[in-house]
């Protein structure tokens, strides 16, 4: 198998859609593009979509605001405040998803007696999104 080495990880195949695990001997293999839903079981509703792409819009203008204060040798530790406002935001955003992604996704596999692999996916991406 061929992919990037990361510590704990073998990461291969960046997509938008989920991530996959293998377990080669002690190591943890995520490929990434395999997925073990095509899409959500419960589609977003609306004001769901909503409320995550208003977060990312804010963001957005936050990192763009990051890229102006560079541009203008502002104060680094102003810069560093604002990046991890930024590092914050995206946190939440991540713990949103995941909520919904537990209640909806990881409930619906294990009533299909296949929560056994939706865990191991989901605990595969919170090990990388604890890093």
């Amino acid at each position: 198998m061929t992919g990037t080495y990361v510590p704990d990880f073998f990461i291969d195949k960046y997509t938008l859609w989920g991530y996959h695990v293998h377990k080669e001997k002690t190591k943890e293999v995520i490929i990434m593009g395999e997925h073990l839903h095509e899409h959500a079981v419960v589609p977003r509703t609306d004001e769901e979509k909503d409320k995550v792409m208003n977060r990312l819009k804010r963001i957005e203008g936050q990192v763009r605001g990051i890229q102006k204060m560079v541009d203008e040798d502002r104060y680094c530790v102003d810069i560093l405040v604002q990046i991890s406002a930024i590092q914050s935001a995206l946190k939440n955003v991540g713990y949103t998803v995941t909520e919904r992604h537990m209640k909806h996704c990881v409930t619906d596999a294990i009533t299909k007696g296949e929560g056994e692999d939706s865990i191991e996916e989901l605990m595969a991406v919170l090990k990388q999104f604890s890093k």
